[in-house]
């Protein structure tokens, strides 16, 4: 490509073209996959892909990015990702997510749950009403150890060529630059937000509020069966309180929706349910599920968010890990492209809807009708309860249309 500019003689022309010449050469080398440059302690720091949290969405998108031979890094504030312990650990066998997510593709290669990071297989799951009186459900489920199972998504992602950087919080991202507490930068053509609702990318370039419902549970030994129970009524208004039997324990606790709890806390909430089941905690945790759904955008210039930060949490029955990892899949094997052959990266939100827009879709809808229905007192939400309901319940909770015709 010729440069000309005012100014330039025919007889130094030549070094114009030939600076034009170098300057496009080194620009093409920018979008390798490999940038040399060093930061402190030997740590580059210049990458393709910068992922702020090492969830599972974080490193899920780490492994499929790093998987084409991106050079990725994920930075995480703790040391050990995983801990602490912040959610329920139930999440479908490959079999049920196979049923209820049935457009995406190859669940296989997605969940590469070990043994090791499974606590209980489950196939019952009970609902119950505040009479008492459950309905059960065949669900094929896997109780985790969160932990197990979060450092088995950092090692498949280090298996793909991740690499990682713990125990360093993030404090800032201006333009493609992550700053880091202790003043460091990193650069990185991609940065994604994978760090949850309160994501430092999502605060501050996303202007989108979603409800997040506050949950708080326990761990207890002891022998709790092996059915899988959700309680629903004033036990917990607006949400639902869990009962998931584990290896020698169970964890245990109850999500709410604020404006439902008539001025009880929610630690009110929680000591009132887990009394039932017992006192002998081994850990006592807490979080909050994103539960409007996904927002309206996943992607902003170079930003992309997933997971949580993306509100990839199906509202009608919290669960976000596995969605989590669906969402991160898409993210990490669209950077890909984008940074190799020039696709536009919100091809990242079109595949995310081809693969789950009907089911976040039916999983909203049934979310808003259950906080209606859950706003009637507990008589009237054991006479919704029954066997001639149960099947329109089932449908509500898997994220499906609860009529054919709605």
């Amino acid at each position: 490509m010729r440069t000309r500019a005012h100014g330039v003689t025919s007889n130094n022309r030549k070094k114009v073209e030939f600076c034009a010449y170098s300057f496009k050469k080194w620009s093409a080398s920018r979008t390798s996959s490999a940038w040399p440059i060093k930061g402190r302690d030997g740590m580059e720091d210049q990458w393709d892909v910068i992922i702020i949290g090492g969830g599972p969405a974080g490193s899920t998108t780490a492994r499929y990015a790093a998987s084409h031979g991106r050079k990725v890094l994920v930075v995480d504030g703790r040391e050990n990702i995983g801990s602490p312990l912040q959610c329920g650990e139930l999440v479908p066998s490959n079999e049920e997510m196979k049923r209820l997510c049935p457009k995406v593709p190859e669940i296989d290669d997605l969940f590469q749950t070990p043994d090791e990071a499974v606590s209980k297989k489950t196939e019952i799951m009970k609902i119950i009403p505040p009479s008492g009186k459950p309905l059960s459900f065949k669900f094929d489920g896997l109780v985790l150890n969160r932990v197990k199972h979060d450092e088995a998504l950092v090692e498949l992602a280090k298996k793909s060529g991740a690499t990682y950087l713990t125990g360093k919080r993030v404090v800032d991202v201006i333009d493609n630059k992550v700053i880091l507490k202790d003043g460091s930068e990193i650069t990185g053509k991609i940065i994604v937000g994978a760090g949850g609702h309160h994501d430092v990318i999502r605060r501050k370039y996303w202007d989108e509020e979603s409800l997040n419902i506050p949950v708080k549970f326990q761990l207890i030994e002891g022998e709790f069966g092996d059915d899988l129970e959700l309680h629903f009524g004033t036990v917990a208004p607006g949400g639902y309180a869990w009962m998931f039997p584990k290896k020698s324990g169970a964890n245990i606790g109850v999500g709410i929706q604020r404006k439902f709890s008539k001025g009880k806390s929610l630690n009110g909430y929680t000591e009132s349910f887990i009394k039932e089941y017992g006192d002998s905690a081994t850990f006592s945790g807490a979080g909050s599920l994103p539960m409007s759904g996904t927002i309206k955008t996943f992607v902003k210039g170079n930003y992309l968010l997933v997971g949580d930060a993306a509100g990839m949490v199906l509202p009608s029955n919290g669960a976000g890990i596995t969605i989590a990892m669906i969402g991160g899949r898409i993210a990490g094997n669209v950077i890909h492209e984008h940074l190799e052959h020039g696709l536009p990266l919100k091809e990242y939100e079109k595949r995310w809807k081809k693969q789950m827009g009907q089911v976040m879709k039916n999983s909203k809808r049934s979310f808003k009708l259950g906080s209606l229905l859950l706003r009637f007192p507990d008589w009237f939400i054991n006479l919704t309860f029954n066997r001639l309901t149960k099947s329109i319940i089932w449908r509500a909770i898997t994220c499906r249309r609860m009529l054919f015709i709605y």
